[in-house]
């Protein structure tokens, strides 16, 4: 096996600015990678325009090629794009045209990843929640429901992006057929369908696709190439990927830099050491490779993903992912040693690294003002009037394309006490009320409780949170959520409900803000409430991160934008605010508690995402 050092590649003429005579892109002969008819290797990282602020994009991607880098790698997240059925967004941090072409200014080809699924610790892999309207609907398939929503969603899609291609004089020089289906594999005609889709809309680079190790066979499509997607470099994986395609480029489409957490584990770590040394072995092999993740950013608002093997576990706000760069675009030592690794491959000097953001300290922000959930739900929320429990994606509002995030809450009125059972029909965490007084919890595990007995009839109250849809697995059919089916007592099936659908949205946080008498906070002061401060910047706002100790379970809104939730169960104890969302002067924040409130929100300039634990 060659050395680093002998593996020197002068790569530095085959770069996007460099390149305008166009005559062939990226091309496969024999196990190499062409470029213009030139040897030409893929050292890709990922970036998901989405989970950073626009106005640090250009700071990642200058990281990025001070690190070494010469290709961006970035999914496309359908649920964003088309939030509401035919009505399409590629605006402000959306505007995936002025992110790939700030790559290419910065001197980064593209491998473009658009789905439709991109699992990515992202609700339900990045597709739409209305499409769990149809009680048929099979996804991933070539069902004609969920091909026509496919069909027209690229029929916009491709339009931001065909001339983009390296063809045309763009940065793309490779586009991905779905994401990991090998690991789905629930229809075998399915990858051609988006095969073709693609090519049919002018889709005209290299194709790929990305497998982890079990479903490489099954991932694969005739007509592109495979990836493959790991941590550990296990004996046999490269004769392993020749057997699937025989004398082909190898190439390692994810090569995983850190792990994604789940509340209530551990903040996972690894090694900084042990990552380097598996890059440099796969560079030794003459493979390319891509860093999932170089910059992992943030999980803002409800949109963070969930596992559900044997226990249900949805992922934290933060994407740090223990990535190349920290959540809030730091160095770590992980791009110190990369940088110098990739130096000495590519045997000419790199820009230099761009100074770090300063972080700021603001202090405690003091929560002085207060309004309960019940007070607020009159004036600020129209109730749907159901016989029987919707699903929040069924609920008739948002121009019929239903509730995509948030909490649901369904009201009831009951005559006794008994036992009340969820029939395993609470998706994912419900708090459970008499009139206004909490009485206890039911989710996965928890699916009965005791409702004491009183006179006269009582209003049951159930606030229901999706605590992220799926994004892995076969389950992905089974992610609608809300109450999916009825709820009994005594083993009678509750009916009647009045059922209230609570986003946040910023126009529900604009009229909340405006409109709604707020008092001061009392000194017992329990959720389901929304609590305000402000927070002062003096100068130019910076990023800073915010701790909640004290504060139970809930959700943060900055100057009207959903921060993310927060949960006292970690491993996060810190949500990392961008100095983009700040304004000289006053900024309000706002938290949504659901059980037990603190007084004070701590504005500090050191993340802490939890007790580690190495990835092995």
């Amino acid at each position: 096996m060659s050395s680093v050092e002998d593996l020197r590649m002068n790569l530095t003429d085959l770069i996007p600015m460099r390149l305008r005579g166009r005559v062939l892109g990226l091309q496969v002969r024999d196990s190499e990678f062409l470029l213009e008819e030139k040897p030409f290797r893929i050292f890709g990282g990922s970036v998901h325009y989405f989970r950073v602020p626009r106005e640090y994009w250009k700071d990642r991607l200058m990281k990025m090629k001070a690190c070494g880098l010469n290709t961006l790698t970035t999914y496309v997240p359908w649920n964003l794009h088309e939030a509401a059925r035919g009505n399409f967004d590629f605006s402000g941090n959306l505007d995936l045209q002025a992110f790939l072409r700030m790559a290419e200014e910065v001197g980064l080809w593209v491998i473009l990843r658009p789905g439709p699924y991109i699992c990515s610790e992202w609700d339900l892999g990045g597709l739409p929640s209305w499409l769990l309207q149809d009680p048929e609907m099979q996804l991933r398939t070539t069902y004609k429901g969920f091909t026509e929503a496919v069909d027209n969603y690229f029929d916009h899609l491709m339009p931001e992006v065909v001339h983009l291609q390296y063809k045309y004089g763009g940065p793309i020089i490779a586009v991905q057929v779905e994401n990991e289906y090998g690991s789905y594999a629930e229809d075998p005609s399915y990858m051609t369908y988006i095969k073709m889709s693609l090519l049919s809309r002018k889709i005209v680079e290299l194709l790929m696709t990305s497998d982890n190790t079990d479903g490489l066979a099954a991932g694969n499509v005739e007509g592109a190439l495979a990836t493959i997607n790991f941590q550990k470099l296990e004996p046999g994986i490269w004769t392993y990927l020749s057997s699937v395609q025989h004398n082909m480029p190898k190439m390692v489409m994810e090569y995983w830099t850190g792990w994604f957490d789940s509340w209530g584990g551990p903040h996972n770590v690894f090694d900084a050491e042990d990552m380097v040394q598996t890059v440099k072995s796969i560079i030794k092999m003459g493979a390319s490779i891509n860093l999932y993740m170089f910059h992992g950013g943030t999980n803002f608002g409800f949109l963070n993903g969930a596992l559900h093997f044997n226990e249900y576990k949805p992922t934290i706000t933060s994407y740090d992912y223990d990535a190349v760069l920290t959540e809030s675009g730091d160095y770590t030592s992980k791009f110190f040693k990369l940088r110098h690794l990739f130096s000495k491959i590519l045997g000419s000097p790199l820009p230099p690294p761009p100074i770090i953001l300063n972080k700021a300290s603001y202090g405690a922000i003091l929560m002085q003002q207060y309004i309960s959930l019940w007070e607020v739900l009159p004036s600020l929320v129209e109730p749907t009037k159901s016989e029987f429990p919707l699903n929040m994606e069924n609920l008739p509002i948002n121009h019929g394309n239903g509730q995509a995030f948030g909490y649901t809450l369904y009201e009831t009125v009951i005559p006794g006490g008994g036992r009340l059972s969820s029939e395993d029909h609470v998706r994912d965490r419900a708090q459970v009320f008499l009139n206004t007084q909490y009485i206890g919890l039911l989710d996965y595990n928890a699916q009965e409780l005791l409702i004491p007995n009183g006179q006269g009839y009582r209003q049951l109250r159930l606030l229901v949170e999706n605590c992220g849809r799926v994004n892995y697995g076969r389950n992905l059919n089974n992610q609608r959520k809300g109450l999916i089916g009825d709820i009994s007592l005594n083993k009678t099936s509750l009916r009647n409900f009045k059922i209230y659908s609570l986003e946040m949205k910023p126009s529900f946080m604009e009229s909340l803000r405006g409109s709604t008498p707020w008092s001061a906070v009392p000194d017992s002061a329990v959720g389901p409430a929304f609590f305000r401060g402000t927070l002062q910047v003096q100068y130019m706002p910076q990023d800073t991160f915010l701790k909640l100790e004290g504060w139970e379970k809930g959700v943060v809104f900055v100057n009207g934008r959903n921060l993310g939730r927060y949960w006292k169960i970690g491993p996060q104890e810190t949500l990392y605010l961008p100095g983009t969302w700040l304004q000289e002067g006053h900024n309000e924040i706002i938290v949504f508690e659901e059980r037990a409130a603190g007084r004070i929100v701590q504005s500090t300039d050191l993340p802490f995402l939890g007790s580690i634990q190495y990835v092995s």
